[in-house]
Order: C-alpha cells, then sequence, then structure tokens
C-alpha cells in the first residue's frame, strides 16, 4: 500500500495513491497550508481507505479527499500550538 507527494505549489499538493493522483486542495484541507514540506511528505497509509501524517498528527479518509463536498466539516488549526480545533 503505497503512497507518496508526487507535487506541491501554493494551493495545494498532488498525492499518488496506487499509480492514481488525489490532488489535497489547501482551501478543503487547512491544516496543511502552514505545515513544512517535510511534514506534508511524512505520510503513511496504515489502510488502504486510510492516510495518517505523525508529524502533523493528522488522519484522513482517502474519500475525503476524492470527495471533499461530502466531507463538509473543516478543521481549523490554532498556528501558536497547531492543535486542531473542529467548528
Amino acid at each position: 500500500m503505497e503512497v507518496e507527494v508526487a507535487n506541491m505549489n501554493k494551493h495545494g499538493f498532488w498525492l499518488l495513491i496506487d499509480a492514481e493522483e488525489h490532488f489535497v486542495d489547501f482551501d478543503h484541507f487547512p491544516w496543511f497550508r502552514d505545515a513544512s514540506v517535510l511534514e506534508i511528505c511524512n505520510v503513511e497509509r496504515p489502510g488502504s481507505g486510510h492516510l495518517y501524517w505523525p508529524s502533523l498528527d493528522i488522519d484522513l479518509a482517502v474519500e475525503s479527499i476524492e470527495h471533499p463536498s461530502k466531507f463538509p466539516l473543516v478543521s481549523k488549526v490554532n498556528l501558536r500550538r497547531r492543535d486542531t480545533v473542529r467548528t
């Protein structure tokens, strides 16, 4: 089960998951916006539908990346402490 960060720009980053590219848009996933390249690239795939960034303590379902409109709850980051607060 492979996952790799394929590219990045100021709008987000692309993940290569099982030879398919998925765009992670900072507008839909704002807690990645101020993360470092190393933190974003440090991604694990503990299960086929699950991604985890241990440096950021972020868990995401692959489906939430494929269909962000199905997951309207957006987390916000307290930039001083990097705590995730759900709204």
